[in-house]
Parts: C-alpha cells; sequence; structure tokens
C-alpha cells in the first residue's frame, strides 16, 4: 500500500509558536492574524480501549511526589519528566490551544515517522486516482443496498463544502454533525474539513445544554442533525448560539419550515452549480499541520474537552495503522466495513472513514437499531474483512450464542464443547508461537469443517479477517471464549488524543488480555514504575494531538514539556513488549492504611469467577478495608437500554445449576436468595484467596437493585463505569459497609474486616 500527495505537500516551515500569552505581532508574522477570532453515544466509546485524558495531571502528583526513574520502550532514551508541568513560555511548537494554529509535527528520519505529511483532501485525491470506480460507501433503501463510488463520493463531499461556504461557513470553524451513521455524516465530515471549517460530531445521547456547549466551544457556523428528534435539542438552545447561520436535517421530512433550516436535498443543490475556484483556494492553503476535525471528550469530570486533531493526524495515522494491520488495496481485494460506532468518537471515524479511504475499501451503514439488534442482521449480510465490538457488543454475541447452546441436543452441545477444547488449545499454542503453527493439528481441520466455520457463518464473520476490541475493558472470559471458537479478538489501545489507536494486537502477536504492541512510527514510555513495571503509559508519535481548544491549562496537564502525551493509565510491558493495561490513575484506590491498590484486576477476577454478575465496583479509597457493589446479568429494554428485573437466559440456567429458582434480579438483590447469596460468597473468597495482601481482599459486598447501564448513569456512552457517578448514587449502601457496628450474620455484611 503506497500514498501518493496529488498536490504539493503544503507543509509549513515557519511553524506559530502558540502559546498563551504569545502576542499577535508574533501570530500576524506566521500569517494567522486574519482568522476570525462532543462519543458519542458508543454505547462504545472507544477506541481502542479508549480513555480520554481527563484530569490526569492532578492524579500524577498523586502517584508520586518525588521523580523515579522511568522505564522506555522507545528508540531514543527517556530523560526523566521535569518535576514541573508547566511548559517554557516561548518557542512551544508541538502543541496549540488556538483554532487558527499550526504545530511542529513530531517527523522522524526514516521509517513510517518520516513518512511525507499529507492534508485530508491529498490523501482523498490519491484514493480517488487509484480507486475512484470502486465503491466507498453502502447503505440500505428499504430493502435494498445503495451504493457510491469514490469519484461519487469526493465530488459529492466538494458539493456540500461549496455549499458549507454559501452558508457562510468561515474559516477554523466548527460544522457540527448530530446523528447516526450515515452516507451524509461522511460527507458533512469530509466537506467541512475541505472548505476549511472543522468536523465536529456531536454524542446523539447529548442533552441540549451538552449540544449547545460542543456548538459554542466549537464556534459552530451550521449544525448538520439526523432527524426532528435532534433538530428540536438545537432548536431549543437556538437563540444562544451567536454564531449559528444554517441547520441542515439530513433524514426524513421537515415537519415544519422555518428561517436556515435546510433538507438534505436541498443544502446539496445550494453548493451544485458554484464555481470551484473559491474551494479550490481553500483547499490549496491548508497545512498538514493544521487543525481539521474536532473530538469532544465525553466530560465525565468536568466540561468536554475539544481535541484537536490536525491533518496530519489522522492522514499519518490511517497510514501507519493500514499499514501495521496489513490492510489490502482494493484492487487485490476490497476491504469491508460495518459503520455502527458512534461517530462522534475517534475509534469509529478512524475503522469507517478513514482506514477504508487508504486502501480503497468500502464501509456499509448499519442501521440505527444496530444495538438493539438489527446489527447481527447487517453482518450477515455485508459480511465484513475487518470488525471492530466494543466489549459490550461481543459479551452480547458470547450470551446469545450461549443460550442457543443450552437448548441444543445433547450430542450438539457434546461436539460443541469438544471443538472449544480443541479450539482453545490449537490458538494457544499458536499465540505461543506468534502465529507460526507450521501444520494445524487433524483434530483442529475437523472441528473447524464441524463447528467453527458454521459459527462463523452465522456471525456473518465467515470473511473477517481481524476481529478486534476496544474502548473499554474487555473479560478474559469473553476472550476465552470467542479464542475456542477459533475467533481470536484482537485488542486495541489508544486515546482521543492520539487520534484512535496507539498499540494493535495482529493475529501473528497478541497475547490474551494485552492490547498489543505499539504501532511502528509510535512510542510508548512507562512513567515512574513502580517494582512491578507498572507506571503511567505516555505517548509519542505524529498520531499525538495538537492540544485542547483554548484550554492551554489542560493541555499543558496532558502533554509534558518534551511532547510526550500522558494518558493517565496505568500499564506495563511484558518482556516481548506487549502493552498490558492495569487501571487508571485517578481510579486507584488508596486505603487507609496507605495501599495502593488498582480495582479493575480484582473486579474482573470477581467477574470470571462468579459468570452469573454483570458489573462489579470495587470501594475503599480512603477506608479501612475493600467492598464491592455487584450486580446480576438481567435482560435489557431494546428501546431505551435500561435493565429489566427480568434475568438473562444463562443467568437463569446459571442460578438452576446452583440449586436456586429465581428467575428477577429483584428475587436475588440484597441477599433474598440464599443459595446464590452463598455461591457469590464463596466466589469472593476464591478471589481474596489469591489477593496479594490482607489489605486487597473483599471483606463485604452487596448485590443491587439493578444492573448499570447509559440510561442510569452509571456507565459512560463507551460502557465505562463512571466511578464518581456510582459513588453518588449507591453512597448509602457504600456507608453501611462501613458503620461501625458490625452484624456479620446480615446479607451485606458476609464478613466483618481483618
Amino acid at each position: 500500500m503506497h500514498l501518493t500527495a496529488c498536490e504539493p505537500t503544503a507543509m509549513s516551515t515557519a511553524v506559530v509558536m502558540d502559546h498563551p500569552g504569545a502576542d499577535a505581532s508574533l501570530l500576524q508574522s506566521c500569517g494567522t492574524a486574519d482568522s476570525l477570532a462532543s462519543l458519542e453515544d458508543t454505547s462504545a466509546e472507544s477506541t481502542a480501549n479508549e480513555s480520554s485524558e481527563e484530569e490526569s495531571a492532578c492524579a500524577r502528583e498523586e502517584q508520586s511526589n518525588t521523580k523515579a526513574q522511568q522505564t522506555t520502550h522507545t528508540e531514543s532514551g527517556a530523560t526523566p519528566r521535569p518535576d514541573s508541568l508547566s511548559l517554557p513560555a516561548k518557542g512551544t511548537e508541538l502543541w496549540t490551544t488556538h483554532r487558527d494554529g499550526e504545530v511542529k509535527l513530531r517527523m522522524g528520519e526514516s521509517g513510517p515517522e518520516a513518512e511525507p505529511p499529507l492534508t485530508v483532501n491529498q490523501m482523498f485525491t490519491s484514493t480517488v486516482q487509484r480507486f475512484g470506480n470502486y465503491n466507498a460507501l453502502g447503505w440500505k433503501d428499504g430493502e435494498q443496498w445503495k451504493t457510491m463510488t469514490y469519484n461519487e463520493y469526493y465530488k459529492s463531499c466538494r458539493t456540500a463544502a461549496k455549499s458549507f461556504l454559501k452558508l457562510g461557513l468561515e474559516r477554523y470553524h466548527g460544522v457540527g454533525i448530530l446523528g447516526f451513521n450515515s452516507a451524509e455524516w461522511f460527507i458533512a465530515d469530509i466537506g467541512a474539513i475541505l472548505a476549511g471549517g472543522f468536523a465536529v460530531g456531536i454524542y446523539t445521547t447529548n442533552s441540549s445544554e451538552a449540544c449547545q456547549y460542543v456548538a459554542e466551544n466549537c464556534q459552530a457556523n451550521i449544525l448538520v442533525v439526523e432527524n426532528h428528534k435532534q433538530l428540536q435539542k438545537i432548536l431549543q438552545v437556538q437563540d444562544k448560539l451567536p454564531h449559528l447561520k444554517a441547520i441542515i436535517q439530513y433524514k426524513d421530512e421537515l415537519k415544519e419550515k422555518k428561517p436556515n433550516l435546510y433538507t438534505w436535498a436541498e443544502f446539496m443543490e445550494l453548493g451544485r452549480d458554484e464555481p470551484d475556484a473559491q474551494l479550490d483556494d481553500i483547499i490549496s492553503s491548508q497545512k498538514p499541520n493544521q487543525c481539521c476535525t474536532l473530538i469532544y471528550t465525553s466530560g465525565t469530570t468536568g466540561q468536554p474537552k475539544g481535541v484537536m486533531l490536525s491533518h496530519d493526524n489522522l492522514t499519518w495515522t490511517a497510514f501507519a495503522t493500514g499499514r501495521d494491520v496489513s490492510l489490502t488495496d482494493a484492487d487485490k481485494l476490497q476491504e469491508v466495513v460495518v459503520s455502527y460506532l458512534p461517530l462522534s468518537h475517534i475509534a469509529a471515524q478512524m475503522i469507517d472513514i478513514w482506514l477504508p479511504m487508504i486502501a480503497g475499501g468500502v464501509t456499509y451503514f448499519a442501521q440505527p437499531d444496530a444495538l438493539k439488534g438489527s446489527l447481527a442482521n447487517t453482518l450477515r449480510e455485508i459480511r465484513p474483512t475487518a470488525f471492530m465490538g466494543v466489549p459490550r457488543v461481543w459479551e452480547k454475541m458470547q450470551e446469545k450464542m450461549k443460550s442457543i447452546g443450552a437448548k441444543s441436543s445433547t450430542v450438539r452441545r457434546k461436539v460443541a464443547s469438544w471443538a472449544k477444547d480443541v479450539g482453545l488449545q490449537t490458538n494457544l499454542n499458536k499465540m505461543e508461537l506468534n502465529g507460526s503453527l507450521s501444520r494445524k493439528p487433524l483434530n483442529y481441520r475437523l472441528a473447524k469443517r464441524l463447528v467453527f466455520r458454521k459459527v462463523r457463518k452465522a456471525l456473518g464473520l465467515d470473511r473477517c479477517t481481524r476481529c478486534y476490541t476496544g474502548a473499554a475493558p474487555i473479560t478474559k472470559d469473553t476472550l476465552e471464549f470467542f479464542l475456542s471458537l477459533d475467533i481470536p479478538l484482537f485488542e486495541l489501545y489508544g486515546m482521543s488524543e492520539s487520534s484512535g489507536p496507539h498499540t494493535i494486537s495482529l493475529s501473528d502477536a497478541f497475547r490474551l488480555t494485552s492490547c498489543g504492541k505499539v504501532i511502528p512510527g509510535c512510542k510508548t514510555k512507562i512513567f515512574n514504575p513502580d517494582a512491578d513495571g507498572n507506571g503511567e503509559i505516555c505517548f509519542w508519535g505524529r498520531h499525538v494531538f495538537m492540544g485542547y481548544l483554548n484550554m492551554p491549562d489542560k493541555t499543558e496537564e496532558a502533554l509534558d514539556a518534551d511532547g510526550w502525551l500522558h494518558s493517565g493509565d496505568l500499564g506495563k510491558h511484558d518482556q516481548d513488549d506487549f502493552l498490558f493495561i492495569t487501571g487508571r490513575i485517578k481510579e486507584l484506590i488508596i486505603t487507609a492504611g496507605g495501599e495502593n491498590i488498582p480495582p479493575v484486576p480484582i473486579e474482573d477476577a470477581v467477574k470470571e469467577v462468579i459468570p452469573l454478575i454483570s458489573n462489579a465496583m470495587l470501594i475503599g479509597d480512603k477506608r479501612k478495608f475493600l467492598s464491592m457493589l455487584l450486580t446480576i446479568k438481567c435482560q435489557v429494554n431494546n428501546e431505551t437500554g435500561a435493565p429489566e428485573d427480568e434475568l438473562t437466559p444463562e443467568a437463569v440456567e446459571l442460578c438452576r445449576k446452583l440449586g436456586s429458582n429465581s428467575t428477577r434480579v429483584s428475587e436475588i438483590a440484597g441477599g433474598r436468595d440464599r443459595v446464590v447469596h452463598t455461591a457469590i460468597q464463596e466466589g469472593i473468597n476464591r478471589v481474596n484467596e489469591k489477593a496479594t495482601s490482607n489489605a486487597q481482599r473483599i471483606q463485604k459486598w452487596t448485590v443491587l437493585e439493578k444492573d448499570f447501564s447509559i440510561p442510569g448513569g452509571e456507565l459512560g456512552p463507551t460502557m465505562k463505569l463512571k466511578r464518581p457517578v456510582v459513588m453518588k448514587m449507591y453512597k448509602d449502601q457504600i456507608e453501611n459497609f462501613y458503620k461501625e457496628v458490625l452484624t456479620p450474620t446480615t446479607p451485606d455484611n458476609p464478613l466483618p474486616p481483618k
């Protein structure tokens, strides 16, 4: 796979020394003074074990007030991080917080990091030259699939750009996009970039106020909404958006005509016959080191931050990632992906828009109710060659397959069980040998013919050579379940601030529960490691963001003086350089006795030992002992996503095996079902036996009345646990754990503290 620049690369040699306090004359001399002064409903956020840099600096200070030696997996020797987080007052080139700012690219002497920088337009025109007649996008119209070629796609993006300009889009102002994935979403995104604005995805679950914050923050001139429901959110705050000039609705008929409100067809008509000169001038003035996209963090710890991504961030990350995962060019075998994850998130943008573009791949759009059940049908129809699922997607598949399996005949169950044993063992051997199993054993080939091929076909993954998981931690149980069916799930890890991926697992280089190895051309450093090699994961590379729009303080917290991005995540490398995430710094529990305990490994261990458990949250910060909130696997309302009282078929089956007749959460919660209560306590005891110290034992626990969910507020858009929210919501139950008078016989107090 190669890339050609179809226009001279407009890389600026004069880089804006962009820093708070830089005077206007300095900006003027760089030719920028003339500029005019949210993911995601992911039930998957994402990429990619994807954390967003949220106030990790203060957590870093807590972690260590002393300077310690760093372990580094970089090619250059790592210098210890300065005590001060502040950056030098002048000459800062690697970051900016100004909308019209330019940054120094983290170029290297050779290899992927030396690749010539490209603008989005240069990458797109290169693809059109090579793959113009290949399908680029596909969507369902009624029962029929319709497609658009790369030639048509590029032309539509240019038309949209001209329409945006006609509506008054100003340079470095936002075009906010609020709606489910569609061809119009992509065209609005790229059209905004070509026209010199910022493409800004807005979480579809955002309230009116949250939409207003993002639109105001990026000074959006235009907002593109999916339907009447999303339109209402904008109309409620329209009078508080002084920069807003037009609204476009891309699905359904308008229910009422309003000034400056357009259907998609009307919008596209505006620019169709406009001359190209103005747009071409803007495109030719764009530079790879300028901002073109804003990704808004989910704002779980304060207001969302606008992550500024440059043209080079997007084009280089797509190039480096595409090469790392060996994407196939369309003239050899066209890559096929299904777009369903929230596009306000960088993971979905990188996987659905930019990576297919690099190789001339085709993106098919799922139905808006994908995560409520229709995704399975889309996968069977489209048969993607690569598929990214957040952990919850894989877990739901696992639950469904288990419930179907439970109803099978005894013979079928025995065959499936035998095949899974063979599949797990063969794939674990292959993993240890880094994918180089010279000859597959006979029993594996038989299992493949009898079981594995049929399973893949039923899932729509029979052509899928790469199944990815990311955006949140996935349990070892789910990884092993799919591995046993000959479907290895490759974990990714990255952040909005790293344009998506930073490490990737590959078929010939993966380890269970590891997020893989760093993308060639990027570097990882473990900052301030402890005795076990655990420390803060830091990133370096051309995928590292420009800065947070208008937030110099937050930018200085995220980037250190040498330009390393501090993730706020804790992790370590094994002897083969595989990265393992062990937690978030700000999630570290520091007990009253001063012991530092990462909660995720203990929570995962509980979920693994007790398959009835859906969510587990460890409590114990500044407390004398650890306690835990537990939820039970239950049915989810397809319309609202809210948890229901009925147990999942798998949970009912597990209860039966224990000798319990419970079919509802309400029959189990609070210790009402003694059989289940005893089984959970036995599981907790097993986890406690493996605790490295007494302080790491779970002393008390309770089962809550309902599972955590996005609508309930306990989970973020990428299904990540919002710990501060849970602490607040269940403060009474938590306080009960720590009341001085202990009554060890009650369900909530199975053990006295040790």
